[in-house]
């Protein structure tokens, strides 16, 4: 059985929960990926592979107590699960294989 592929968003988005640990939600994840990669992530596309990864094994997520600072409403906090890390250990290892022998021209 083919084990099922990281997107290199979806890594992106696993590793920067790594980094957080347990100040991971939404706004850390998004701000995370941002001052890493540059890239700018929209929060809708976010919260979509969040969910996709949850459903896959890959992370898991509590809600935390709602606070008056958000108006009364709950964090989703998550984390990689052991599932997770090993997802991204193979894909790792998938692209590090792919890159083995080349020297990249520019």
């Amino acid at each position: 059985m083919t084990q099922e592929s990281l997107g290199e968003f979806e890594h992106c988005v696993l590793a920067a929960v790594l980094h957080l640990g347990d100040e991971a939600y939404g706004v850390t994840i998004r701000r995370a990926i941002g001052e890493r990669t540059g890239r700018d992530v929209a929060i809708g596309a976010l919260y979509t592979s969040l969910d996709r990864l949850e459903r896959k094994g890959y992370l898991r997520s509590t809600m935390s107590d709602p606070t008056p600072e958000r108006g009364g409403r709950s964090k989703r906090y998550v984390s990689v699960t052991a599932a997770g890390v090993r997802a991204m250990q193979r894909s790792r290892a998938r692209l590090l294989r792919m890159w083995d022998g080349l020297e990249p021209s520019v």
